[in-house]
């Protein structure tokens, strides 16, 4: 099953690229026809009930299931989100499975593996709390698609 798109406009983006995508294929439709298709596709019974629901909301920026990107205790990783709650506006406690463990400890001698963390990041995606160099013990960006 696919997500709920965030905001109307994505979903108007989804329809439009549906159209196209059909059209190239030799299927012509109305705009119409591929905002009640992507309506469908997201579990709705038509594009007013999906508009209704979804209205004019701008995009929240972290979503289960995506991936991201980032640094945690200043090591590099990629991870997927397991959990988002919004705390206040703009603010995320995120849980993440990290696709690779990281070793949050810097002496010599001594190993810390993490694979899964939590944090709660701003709208730069960054958390309050900074390391002892003032780097954010959590930064965050969206992986690149693949």
């Amino acid at each position: 099953m696919t997500r709920t798109p965030l905001s109307l406009p994505e979903a108007k983006e989804q329809a439009k690229r549906l159209r196209s995508r059909l059209a190239a294929g030799g299927t012509e439709i109305s705009h119409g026809q591929a905002l009640e298709l992507v309506a469908h596709q997201h579990g709705f019974r038509d594009w007013n009930t999906m508009h209704a629901a979804i209205g004019n909301r701008p995009p929240v920026p972290w979503v289960v299931g995506a991936k991201v990107r980032g640094s945690y205790l200043s090591q590099a990783f990629e991870a997927e989100i397991l959990a988002v709650h919004q705390v206040q506006p703009g603010w995320f406690r995120l849980t993440l499975d990290l696709d690779e463990a990281v070793d949050v400890i810097t002496f010599e001698g001594m190993s810390n593996f993490r694979k899964r963390v939590t944090g709660t990041v701003g709208p730069d995606g960054c958390t309050r709390e900074k390391t002892s160099n003032g780097r954010p013990h959590l930064a965050l960006v969206m992986a690149p698609s693949r």
